[in-house]
């Protein structure tokens, strides 16, 4: 019998426990984001600054990065990967242990990027770290199943996780100025 009948696709889909926290979380800190001089103060005190974290000893940054935002297409992005990719897996998971996956990808990518840029004073913002991470997860629990770019072009989820790992790797060699 089929354990993921009761798994619904589309409009319609659940929305789990876990994923309504995070998406609400980060919806609320980008609105509060979205007026100055809150941006400015979000991002040098809660964005990731490698070089706070070993000057100042802002040792929450790992965490806190997780919930700023650089636009609303970022924020948007993010957060549909999350429900897309995360809905299910907590579904398999159960809320804890996803929770638990996700801000252990989350914070484990910030405190790779501060080992590998250590005197860096450029902030870096987003989930992006933790979406990668329910990605690969997920590629690694459904590498047969396929997802629709665009609504158009089909492809297997564990080319997707390649692509997708291979922009994030290159993109990681020459950073953004904006730290996204």
């Amino acid at each position: 019998m089929n354990q993921y009948r009761h798994f619904q696709l589309g409009p319609g889909r659940r929305i789990t426990d876990g994923i309504k926290f995070l998406i609400i979380t980060n919806v609320i800190v980008f609105i509060i984001t979205l007026v100055e001089p809150f941006r400015s103060i979000f991002v040098y005190y809660f964005g990731l600054i490698p070089y706070h974290i070993w000057s100042k000893f802002h040792i929450w940054q790992p965490v806190t990065y997780m919930f700023l935002h650089g636009g609303f297409f970022h924020v948007l992005l993010n957060m549909f990967g999350l429900w897309m990719f995360g809905t299910e897996l907590e579904m398999i998971w159960g809320k804890k242990e996803f929770l638990k996956f996700y801000f252990v990808t989350g914070i484990g990518a910030g405190i790779i990027s501060v080992i590998i840029q250590p005197t860096s004073t450029i902030p870096i913002i987003g989930a992006s770290g933790a979406i990668y991470g329910i990605l690969l997860a997920y590629g690694m629990r459904f590498p047969e199943r396929v997802v629709y770019i665009y609504g158009l072009f089909p492809i297997k989820v564990k080319y997707l996780v390649l692509i997708f790992g291979g922009i994030e790797f290159f993109s990681s060699i020459a950073p953004s100025a904006d730290g996204i």
